[in-house]
């Protein structure tokens, strides 16, 4: 399922899309999960949460309205795989871990978190250009992130947009907000260019996929979304966020820790039961 020009493009670009990578049973068997996900409400509003910002008198980010449409609502939440069985054997029992191991050159990868990510139609909320690596307290170049939808997804219902090139640079960025360009505070570095501002300045590529695809971007990869401009279709993901062999515990000021990081010691190993082993290799 994969090939040496998969892995040289990853490298390369820092994002690659495989196609067909996933057999169906696995994606149907999410999206029946992701659905009791959003009945229980486990996870965050991020419309609301754009509107606290908004109240604050922060910068939000938003697309027009839709023209006939009910206004949608952006849904997200993480580490689904702790409390639902399905995220978890989604996570470490499916093919990613091994496609991700031939990827990231690793032998051994482990789980960091998963992260479910839905714009229903009509959503205005625009998820503001990011790095992956500055909201997580590793270090290491094998790290990545995996997108991978439960819906037809095209540039209407919000395909994610990357720099490509931009898991190069040797700036370090903020982390910021999500639905805002305001950066976290007490965080460090320097501010993520406002890519969707000056467009042609940068080398922006996105796919359009469905269940089965799976687009992989390196954790220091720029990337960020429209809205879901659509009338009636939903754009559903489930992105798996994995590290490789050279992944080192680091704490990252500011950024949002998990439970089991407030008690890490700079330079640790990931694979504990709190990052378990997802695939290891011979």
């Amino acid at each position: 399922m994969l090939c040496d020009e998969d892995v040289e493009t990853f490298w390369r670009n820092g994002v690659v899309c495989l196609r067909g990578v996933l057999p169906a049973e696995w994606t149907e068997r999410l999206a029946v999960a992701v659905e009791e996900v959003i009945e229980a409400r486990d996870g965050t509003d991020l419309s609301a949460m754009a509107s606290q910002i908004d109240s604050g008198g922060g910068k939000v980010l938003r697309d027009a309205p839709v023209p006939g449409a009910p206004r949608g609502r952006f849904f997200g939440g993480t580490d689904h795989w702790r409390r639902h069985q399905a995220f978890r054997d989604f996570a470490l029992a499916s093919p990613l871990p091994r496609l991700v191991a031939g990827l990231l050159r690793s032998r051994r990868v482990t789980l960091y978190e998963d992260s479910l990510l839905v714009k229903e139609p009509g959503t205005p909320e625009r998820t503001a250009f990011h790095q992956d690596m500055a909201y997580f307290h590793v270090t290491g170049d094998q790290v990545c992130t995996t997108w991978c939808p439960l819906d037809q997804v095209s540039v209407e219902t919000g395909a994610v947009q990357y720099v490509r090139g931009s898991h190069l640079w040797t700036t370090e960025f903020r982390p910021n907000f999500f639905v805002s360009t305001d950066a976290i505070p007490g965080t460090e570095g320097e501010p993520v260019p406002d890519v969707a501002a000056e467009p042609d300045r940068y080398d922006i590529v996105s796919f359009e996929s469905g269940p089965g695809d799976v687009v992989v971007h390196h954790a220091r990869t720029i990337h960020g979304a429209a809205g879901n401009a659509s009338a009636t279709r939903r754009r559903r993901a489930i992105s798996v966020r994995y590290c490789g062999d050279d992944a080192r515990f680091h704490r990252r000021p500011g950024a949002p820790l998990k439970p089991w990081q407030e008690h890490a010691r700079e330079g640790d190993p990931l694979g504990s039961e709190d990052s378990p082993v997802a695939f290891a290799g011979a």
